[in-house]
């Protein structure tokens, strides 16, 4: 069994369902409300909600819901789709984008591409790493529900591109299949609501990296440093592997939701504040 479906029984056995999401909390059947520190793994550190939602309910609304090309999940023509023009956006460079299924399969096609500059990024990264010359930089969209969903973010010099035949358009990215890199046909088509979706959750994130920092996370130090290293907004764990688990089912009792996996961070809850954290310090976690 996964972690994150017992981490998800434990909580249906103390509280019932989740009725609703909002920010970095939970709300249950049972009326009583758990602060995320989980967040999908990352995926929910924007918080539950917000404005890449509300692009994909409007998509949704369009109908374009099938396999062929929108203004949303194409090129369309033109030389930048809007989920490259975003990542380029995000890392300050001219990169081209695209998805995979899995986090192997990306980083397979990034090697493949460039084996000696291929990274994996996550916001708020505390090394000190200089993205601009990374040439392939993998990473998951900062969107609830995407787990299967990651991007490779290509300098533009290691993509082709094909030339349009009519006189002033631009170059397309459109190639044809004997010229595409081999390491790049594995790559997973978006829908266009959810393409939509996480082209905003880019441009939120943009945002959010310009506005939380390290005056956001350090204020719960005093209280998470017994249980946690916080590096950033991640926490990685101080409790021994063989009763983090227990760790785990105690902050349950104590209305927080961690990380279920050992090895994978929690997150500073943006958007808390330190009651959120009262019952922890009333019942503290002891182990040896």
């Amino acid at each position: 069994m996964s972690q994150s479906l017992c981490l998800s029984q434990e909580i249906f056995s103390r509280f019932g369902t989740v009725k609703r999401a909002r920010k970095c909390f939970l709300y249950t059947a049972k009326g009583v409300r758990l602060t995320d520190l989980y967040q999908e793994g990352g995926r929910a550190i924007l918080g539950w909600g917000g404005s890449a939602f509300t692009v994909l309910k409007n998509v949704l609304e369009r109908g374009i819901t099938g396999s062929y090309f929108t203004d949303f999940s194409s090129p369309n023509g033109r030389e930048k789709s809007p989920l490259a023009r975003a990542v380029s956006e995000l890392f300050a460079d001219d990169r081209h984008a695209f998805t995979f299924s899995s986090k192997q399969a990306a980083l397979e096609a990034a090697v493949s591409l460039s084996a000696k500059s291929t990274s994996v990024w996550r916001p708020w990264n505390p090394q000190v790493v200089d993205w601009q010359g990374v040439d392939c930089i993998v990473f998951a969209p900062v969107l609830p529900y995407t787990d299967s969903i990651y991007i490779l973010a290509v300098k533009d010099s290691h993509v082709k591109y094909g030339n349009d035949s009519e006189p002033g358009n631009e170059k397309s990215v459109s190639l044809p299949n004997d010229e595409f890199p081999v390491s790049l046909t594995r790559q997973s088509f978006l829908s266009s609501p959810l393409c939509a979706a996480v082209t905003r959750s880019i441009y939120d994130l943009i945002k959010a990296l310009q506005e939380r920092e390290e005056k956001h996370w350090f204020i719960y130090d005093q209280i998470i440093t017994k249980y946690w290293e916080r590096k950033g907004p991640y926490l990685f764990p101080k409790i021994p592997k063989e009763v983090y688990f227990d760790f785990v089912r105690h902050c349950l009792d104590c209305n927080l939701v961690v990380s279920p996996d050992y090895y994978q961070p929690s997150i500073v809850p943006f958007g808390a504040d330190k009651g959120n954290f009262s019952k922890l310090q009333k019942n503290p976690f002891t182990y040896d």
